[in-house]
């Protein structure tokens, strides 16, 4: 009763005020996923096919390892950091699993194997350089990837490795990428229809929830988040900052070594041209993953969005026969409209 009392006696001007507030407020919550679903309205409407479960398949598919590598760069980003190095980590776990299986030709078990402690690794030496060396996180990951860049070509002297390719010491490489391996990038499972979810889509939900419950449930999730909002108090408090920020290079050089894997599974070659788009894709979506739901801050569920809506959009764009190079153009602006939404709006509403 006070409190419609009170409303009552409010004056017209604050009352508007009141009201304009509440709308920007709203809008910074429930604007992108508005914006998504519109896209998605519009292109059921106006691209022949996109709206059945085929097209929503392979968006999800499309997505799977840019989502995957995007939940790495989050992590990081909770910690105030930033994993240039990504996607050069996700092209050397493509070539390096193509390396063991068919220029070493080991098991699959062994390629995975040696992927996943390859992006450990990484993460551990940028994490390394950051926290002990104090090198600036953005020049630390920037060296990593000049150096994995030139890493990569290195065994094979730029080649792409394949079956049969001749090798830089004039022998043939006989062995195979095995079934074992490649299902992890070709399998589908049924539901509803046969053959319908991808194994990398099933991947991307698994890491995404993993990611999303260590960083919102656990107390190790709310430290790294304290880290990334004021270290000096996180480390008065007792928190030990570096361990926790090298944890986070961890965490983001594994699930790019994921993708990697993936990715070759899915291609069944290693090329390195596969991974070009992988660093500026994944950075979009953890970045347009901020203005998702107004949380204004790096968010697994907010990432996975993100990534959701770069593929629905170039799937859309695609079927509407767009020119491929406006593709980039259109994805920059989309970020440049979530950025704003994320800094100018949310300060103005108040929203966190």
């Amino acid at each position: 009763m006070q409190s419609e009392a009170s409303n009552d006696t409010l004056p017209n001007t604050e009352r508007r005020v009141k009201s304009k507030l509440t709308a920007t407020e709203f809008a910074i919550r429930y604007g992108f996923i508005a914006l998504t679903l519109g896209l998605v309205l519009f292109f059921s409407i106006f691209a022949e096919g996109f709206a059945g479960p085929y097209s929503a398949v392979f968006i999800f598919q499309s997505v799977a390892i840019t989502g995957i590598l995007a939940l790495g760069v989050t992590v990081t980003l909770v910690v105030d950091g930033f994993d240039l190095s990504i996607g050069s980590v996700a092209t050397t776990s493509l070539m390096l699993s193509s390396y063991v299986l068919v220029v070493w030709e080991m098991s699959a078990f062994a390629a995975v194997a040696a992927c996943l402690a390859m992006g450990a690794i990484v993460g551990l030496i940028n994490g390394l350089l950051i926290v002990k060396m104090r090198v600036p996180d953005l020049l630390a990951t920037l060296g990593m990837m000049f150096l994995l860049v030139g890493l990569q070509r290195i065994p094979t002297q730029g080649r792409s490795i394949a079956t049969g390719m001749t090798l830089p010491d004039g022998r043939v490489a006989e062995g195979i990428f095995s079934k074992a391996f490649l299902a992890l990038g070709r399998h589908r499972f049924d539901f509803f229809i046969d053959n319908l979810i991808p194994v990398s889509v099933i991947v991307l939900l698994v890491v995404g929830f993993l990611v999303w419950g260590f960083m919102e449930l656990t107390r190790h999730g709310r430290i790294m988040y304290a880290i990334g909002s004021n270290q000096r108090a996180a480390s008065l408090a007792g928190a030990n900052v570096n361990r926790y920020k090298i944890l986070a290079y961890m965490i983001s050089g594994v699930l790019a070594s994921v993708g990697g894997i993936l990715l070759a599974a899915r291609l069944g070659r290693g090329d390195i041209a596969s991974g070009n788009n992988l660093l500026l894709d994944s950075v979009a979506a953890a970045l347009i993953g901020f203005a998702v739901l107004g949380a204004a801050k790096p968010n697994a569920f907010g990432t996975i969005i993100g990534a959701l809506f770069i593929g629905i959009l170039l799937q859309g764009l695609t079927m509407m026969n767009a020119p491929y190079y406006t593709q980039d153009f259109v994805k920059g602006a989309v970020l440049v409209v979530a950025l704003v939404f994320t800094f100018a709006l949310s300060k103005r509403g108040g929203a966190h």
